[in-house]
Parts: structure tokens; sequence; C-alpha cells
């Protein structure tokens, strides 16, 4: 499958995004909700919404990229989900790999981006939002320290999942 390569997204890569946001999230999660369900929340990767927030400095994507395919990424933004920050926070809004690609350690490459642009970013907390089926990820936050908050109600067309809302302090893991 090749070398992997990683790079901060520009707004040239809003389509690409789109395409991508679009094709992991339903690899992922599509047989869960119904047609109307998934096509409504895809709407959450329309091309200009990827434009608006790769044009916001608040935004920040990183690209994984296999032979100029793009296999994953991870985005952070400003705090969004229903939780009362401890301070200066940021939030992983997404983080997604095409399937092919788990187990080959893309996923730790895009993590290790994560906690360095969010701690440059001068964020003392970061948070996120699993679905609380999602074993696999849960398994992979809890190993980077992160810990429940709280639940959240993600929402899919009118379908709502239950997802944990989980912190990870960025003070702590500057002190290791």
């Amino acid at each position: 499958m090749g070398e992997i390569s990683y790079r901060m997204a520009g707004l040239a890569d809003a389509r690409r995004l789109s395409h991508l946001g679009r094709r992991t999230f339903t690899e992922s999660f599509g047989h869960l909700y119904t047609p109307d369900n998934l096509a409504a929340f895809l709407h959450n990767h329309d091309e200009e919404r990827w434009a608006g927030e790769l044009a916001d400095p608040s935004f920040a994507v990183c690209l994984a990229e296999a032979h100029c395919e793009r296999v994953g990424y991870a985005k952070l933004g400003p705090p969004s989900l229903p939780f009362e920050p401890r301070g200066a926070s940021i939030e992983l809004r997404q983080f997604y790999l095409l399937g092919p690609w788990h187990g080959r350690g893309i996923s730790q490459a895009l993590m290790e981006w994560v906690l360095a642009e969010a701690k440059a970013r001068g964020a003392d907390d970061l948070y996120l939002s699993v679905f609380v089926d999602n074993h696999r990820a849960r398994r992979f936050y809890v190993r980077y320290g992160f810990e429940f908050v709280g639940l959240y109600a993600f929402m899919v067309g009118d379908h709502a999942d239950e997802d944990h809302v989980m912190r990870l302090s960025l003070r702590e893991t500057n002190e290791r």
C-alpha cells in the first residue's frame, strides 16, 4: 500500500475532503442509518462547508495520503460540544481513516499531530466525542489518556446516537 505522507490541508483540498469525509463516515457508520438520515448528515461534508472551515484559522486539518490518495484525516476546531471548559480548549472535531489503512500506524501519527497542534494553539484541554458503540476508537482515545466527562446526543438526521464526550488535559501531557 506504500509510504504514507502527512500534510496540512488547505483551501484547495475542500473538494477532496468533502469526498473523503463522506466516504469515511459512510464506510464506518452508514449501515446504522436510514438513507434519509444518512443523506441529511452527509450535508455536513459539503464542499462549501469544508471550504469555510479550511479558510477559518480556528480550524486545522491534517491529511494522510498514500500515492496521492487521501486515506485519512484529523480536524481540530473550536469547541462545539456541550461542556464547560476548564480553560483554553480545542476540540478534535473529526478523526477518520479508511478501513484498508487501519493497523498501519496512521492513526498514531495523526494523533501525534493532533496533540502537537492543540498544544501549539495554547489549548489546556482537548475534547472529542465518540460513538458509545465504537469500541475500537474509545480504546484508542483511552490509550492517549482521554477521560469520560459526559454524554452527548450526536444527531444523524433525526436519529440521535449516544456519544461519550472525552477530555484530555494537555497540561498533564506537557509534564510527561
